[in-house]
């Protein structure tokens, strides 16, 4: 049985609008199954148009009665609410992209994050609250308003080209998720990754979305040089969960078969179990860590819930919709590892939690990552190939170069580019159009 080549959910008709600006599920096409008279059974999985793999249908049973109907609708999944409002993208032009940082349960010094809010719609992203400095809410806003920085390979390159730079692993995807939907259109990861090779430069990438997997022939060039690891967050083997946890993010099963695809080709995959969520998803972090290492992965780590400013609301929020039942329960339970308290942003125990609850995840982590095989080795990437790359022509003097931006994309100002197709001199047009609208974020 053929199966097409998109994601789930895929492209942009599915972020679900819940109660209180937060998110539901994209709408699937109903799947039909067609019996024919002639003694034989032929199913219509509905695979093309409804974006579902092919064993989420149920099978046909044998026992068919001669007066069975010749279609016989599946009612459709109630679970699934009503297409959220259109998501829409601005462009900004970025002044630096490299942010560096100090943490030490961080194991990164550098980041990189072509786009600000996520398209995802992941319920407990810790990331939300940085939409509020743009003026936006860390709710619906998140999710449907977004932003490119348009010219971030160029922004990249003016300062990996300055005299002074020390090459350390860049990540990219520490507070957005560089393979959302809309980088199937702007491609500014895949470019960041291009600008990699090209200087070859070490990086990280973390993601939930299959797409990671279409850029293969730079991720094979660069992990032939030691120079990439790509991290896979799967919160749950469960679709229906992932739905409502993540509506628009990548089904398991597809981040599954990205992670097979990047080890095949000799791209070393860690897996994320990020976050654990106690009586939401806790139960299923040996399975995730079984179904990742069949899939080849090699590394495996985990984090627990993380409830910052505004995702406090909007979690508990969601928690009384969808699981009214337990709501109060997993609250307590994330207190019991939070020293008390629904956050903690302390270094050291803001990751993993306090406690005896913490304790026991982190001996069930080492005993499953220990038989499974996962974690013998660490994976050094090699920062001493890299090639300083030519500096942009005016970026010393802080001239924007030119960029490229999909058609009809705004500037941060609301002010649309000219022309109807990707053209040069974009930077121009957005400079004269959005002048003193740079972001606070950069």
């Amino acid at each position: 049985m053929a199966r097409t080549d998109h994601s789930f959910p895929a492209g942009s008709g599915s972020p679900a609008a819940a109660p209180a600006a937060l998110r539901g599920r994209g709408a699937v096409t109903n799947v039909r199954h067609r019996f024919q008279r002639d003694d034989r059974v032929q199913v219509d999985d509905g695979w093309s148009g409804s974006g579902l793999p092919a064993d989420f249908v149920d099978s046909v049973p044998d026992n068919i009665s001669d007066d069975a109907a010749k279609v016989i609708p599946i009612l459709p999944d109630t679970r699934h609410a009503p297409p959220a409002p259109k998501t829409t993208v601005t462009a900004e032009e970025a002044r630096k992209m490299l942010s560096r940082n100090d943490s030490p349960d961080i194991p990164f010094e550098a980041a990189v994050n072509p786009y600000r809010g996520c398209e995802h719609g992941c319920v407990y992203c810790y990331a939300r609250p940085t939409h509020s400095y743009l003026g936006y809410s860390p709710g619906l806003d998140f999710e449907t308003r977004l932003v490119a920085k348009a010219n971030a390979v160029q922004a990249l390159r003016a300062e990996l080209s300055r005299p002074g730079y020390k090459p350390s692993p860049i990540n990219i995807g520490s507070a957005t998720d560089p393979y959302q939907p809309i980088e199937r259109e702007w491609r500014l990861t895949r470019g960041l990754l291009e600008l990699m090779l090209e200087t070859r430069h070490p990086v990280t990438i973390v993601t939930k979305n299959g797409l990671v997997a279409r850029d293969l022939d730079l991720l094979a060039a660069l992990a032939e040089q030691k120079l990439v690891v790509v991290y896979m967050s799967i919160t749950t083997l469960d679709a229906g969960m992932a739905r409502t946890l993540e509506p628009r993010a990548a089904a398991p099963w597809r981040r599954l078969e990205a992670v097979r695809s990047l080890t095949d080709a000799g791209v070393p995959v860690g897996v994320l179990v990020a976050p654990i969520i106690p009586f939401i998803n806790d139960e299923s972090m040996e399975h995730i860590l079984q179904a990742s290492k069949a899939a080849g992965a090699h590394y495996a780590s985990y984090t627990v819930l993380r409830l910052p400013w505004e995702v406090k609301t909007l979690f508990e929020d969601w928690l009384n919709v969808h699981f009214p039942d337990r709501a109060q329960r997993v609250l307590h339970r994330v207190e019991d590892l939070r020293n008390g308290r629904r956050n903690d942003s302390n270094f050291g125990s803001r990751m993993r939690g306090t406690g005896i609850w913490a304790d026991l995840l982190r001996q069930r982590f080492a005993v499953a990552t220990r038989k499974l095989g996962l974690n013998r080795h660490r994976l050094a990437l090699d920062c001493t190939r890299f090639l300083r790359p030519a500096a942009v022509p005016g970026a010393a003097a802080g001239e924007p170069s030119d960029f490229l931006s999909p058609a009809g994309a705004q500037a941060s100002s609301g002010v649309p580019f000219h022309g109807a197709s990707p053209a040069a001199g974009g930077a121009r047009q957005l400079r004269a159009a959005a002048a003193g609208q740079l972001s606070l974020f950069d």
